[in-house]
């Protein structure tokens, strides 16, 4: 309790202190896939006044670790070659038991660089998969799993890795940033293995 003076009138203020509700419930974990961080918070019921103890924290945050199901597709490593191994064209030395496998329909997915390594610039087609470069890759249907994709197409908004198949060394990660169905990326582009 205090005491004010006002042109010589006594009075006394009772000090308030601050009250603050429950805690809300914790926040989905930032990270879908890894480490992340959530977060929860309160609200001020009354807040303090002629001096009362001032609010505690109105927010707490802490580590999380998420395991999302599409966590298993962020750990794959895409193995990629250039565009030039594009399988397009019917192969007459075929078997007659290989020409009635039923091709499923290509999808590209489109991709933003993030890292590359050094060892990709010693060949011209991974010279390419330079840092911040928007790419393209297609999965053919050979290259498929039994699932109808293609093994390390990304997660969108997660940095997944990649491998080029063929130049040792070359390797990096990549953000997908969206898919379309039956199409083909350009000739300067790259394909699924």
């Amino acid at each position: 309790m205090w005491r004010a003076e006002f042109t010589g009138v006594r009075v006394c203020v009772s000090a308030i202190d601050c009250v603050v509700g429950s805690w809300g419930p914790w926040s989905s974990c930032t990270s879908s896939c890894g480490i992340g961080s959530t977060e929860r918070s309160r609200q001020v019921s009354v807040p303090p006044r002629n001096g009362g103890t001032p609010c505690p924290d109105l927010k707490q945050r802490r580590g999380c670790f998420g395991n999302n199901a599409i966590c298993s597709t962020a750990k794959e490593v895409a193995k990629i070659l250039p565009n030039s191994f594009k399988r397009n064209f019917k192969d007459p030395w075929r078997r007659p038991h290989m020409l009635m496998k039923e091709e499923k329909a290509s999808y590209c997915v489109h991709l933003q660089v993030k890292q590359a390594s050094a060892a990709c610039r010693l060949k011209l087609w991974t010279a390419r998969l330079m840092r911040e470069t928007a790419v393209c890759v297609e999965c053919q249907s050979d290259a498929m799993a039994k699932s109808d994709r293609c093994g390390g197409d990304g997660v969108r908004g997660t940095r997944t890795f990649w491998s080029a198949a063929s130049v040792a060394g070359c390797h990096g990660s990549w953000i997908r940033q969206f898919s379309s169905e039956r199409c083909q990326c350009s000739d300067n582009s790259f394909l699924f293995v």
